[in-house]
């Protein structure tokens, strides 16, 4: 089915106005297109999510920043190009620090409620096969699933515990959760 650019316009005008199901839709759209450009720059797989994962992370956090006559993925790409060369500077520079100039209140846009259809799947599984499926998941993917459902932590809490900002956070549990829903529907 294709998508036009007219959609994607509503999608994000929705996103502007904090409606979650707005930032799903733009991150799964999207994803590929950014994590492909990035596995061109990087060559490496958890370094190209890791970096798509910060573009998304930025980009809700300044959607409103967007301006309508450039086209959405120009603007993704153009975030992340600038995450990877920051990231590339601070390896060089040998400079790790765990910061983001995320505003916090800007961060709060990705609400923490709310059940999606991803969370209802999730639920509706037994606990050996969803086990199974989750094991199937990357790591880093893994732990995230693992501090939300079976740790019933807060978005707050995986972020202190992980030690990384609320918005990765949040965009990586998004992510991981589509993962997860395609594996449990393909096997189901």
């Amino acid at each position: 089915m294709e998508i036009t650019s007219e959609e994607i316009a509503l999608h994000i005008e929705k996103a502007k106005k904090g409606k979650q199901g707005a930032f799903k839709f733009l991150l799964d759209y999207f994803w590929n297109e950014v994590y492909g450009f990035q596995m061109k720059r990087v060559r490496n797989e958890h370094e190209a999510e890791d970096i798509t994962i910060e573009t998304f992370a930025k980009a809700f956090d300044k959607i409103e920043t967007f301006d309508e006559n450039y086209t959405f993925s120009t603007w993704l790409i153009a975030i992340s190009k600038n995450i990877q060369i920051d990231k590339t500077r601070k390896k060089n520079a040998s400079i790790y620090s765990n910061t983001t100039d995320a505003s916090n209140e800007q961060v709060q846009k990705i609400a923490d409620h709310s059940p999606t259809p991803e969370d209802k799947l999730i639920r509706e599984q037994n606990l050996a096969e969803l086990l199974r499926y989750i094991k199937q998941l990357k790591p880093h993917y893994q732990e995230v699933i693992n501090l939300r459902y079976f740790q019933e932590m807060s978005y707050n809490e995986i972020s202190e515990t992980l030690e990384e900002p609320l918005n990765n956070v949040k965009v990586r549990l998004l992510r991981a959760r589509k993962l997860l829903a395609e594996i449990i529907t393909q096997k189901g």
